[in-house]
């Protein structure tokens, strides 16, 4: 990890108002949730001879609903995960900083560190409604179920509120995620490998002045940043949050 480059990002939050976090499932792995595209991650590996790709998608839920909800209820849900440094740090930051998070990770552990401003373009564990008369459940509420098929008391499926694959993405949520980009002073990339279409396009629509991503891996994006560091972010914030600290006091 350069020095330098840990300065430059913190000069970078320092010196701007607007920042924008774009988060993926790395944001959670050191909180115990796996990522999805890594060599060893979730989509990695087959279960029961399915890829998740197609188990986690629309058809699926609807015509193989009990192997659906056995995949999601041991790969998607994780009630005990507590937020780690990262997402502490991006809380802390909104003491000072006008910041929103964009996330793909659908665990809530952004809210539960302490942050106010998040879009969660993939949806949220958190909430479930009936497929059939639309009544509201909490993840409280579904794990009483597990390891079944949680049904409604009208006997519908009930379903995470989560996008799947065939499914489209909010259309109100994709355009609050777009317009918090494109405002952004700077927009910090971490936990993300941004091959995942739409969300790595958003990108695009960035006009700051600085591109910043913090990724364990190289990206494709990466020669289009400003700063690019390929290390542990919880390492990387750490050091960021040290210097912010050292600058705010001396105010």
């Amino acid at each position: 990890m350069s020095n330098l480059k840990v300065q430059k990002i913190a000069n970078a939050i320092y010196e701007n108002k607007n920042i924008v976090f774009f988060g993926g499932a790395g944001v959670s792995t050191a909180s115990g949730i796996p990522d999805f595209r890594s060599s060893n991650g979730l989509f990695d590996k087959k279960f029961k001879g399915i890829s998740p790709e197609k188990i986690v998608s629309h058809d699926f839920l609807l015509h193989e609903t009990e192997l659906f909800y056995e995949f999601y209820f041991n790969n998607l849900v994780y009630p005990n995960a507590k937020p780690n440094f990262t997402h502490k740090f991006i809380a802390w930051l909104e003491k000072y900083k006008n910041v929103i998070v964009v996330t793909q990770n659908i665990d809530d552990l952004h809210q539960h560190g302490g942050s106010s401003n998040v879009i969660q373009i993939h949806g949220t564990t958190s909430s479930y409604h009936c497929m059939n008369c639309f009544k509201k459940y909490s993840l409280k509420d579904i794990l009483k179920f597990k390891p079944s098929v949680p049904l409604c008391s009208c006997t519908g499926i009930i379903r995470p509120d989560v996008t799947l694959y065939q499914e489209a993405l909010d259309e109100k949520t994709v355009g609050k995620a777009i317009n918090a980009i494109s405002n952004a002073d700077v927009l910090i990339i971490c936990g993300s490998s941004l091959v995942v279409y739409p969300a790595s396009f958003y990108i695009n629509y960035f006009e700051g002045e600085k591109l910043i991503i913090v990724n364990k891996q190289q990206t494709s994006y990466d020669k289009y940043s400003d700063i690019v560091i390929n290390d542990d972010m919880n390492k990387v914030f750490k050091e960021i949050k040290k210097i912010l600290e050292d600058k705010i006091n001396e105010k």
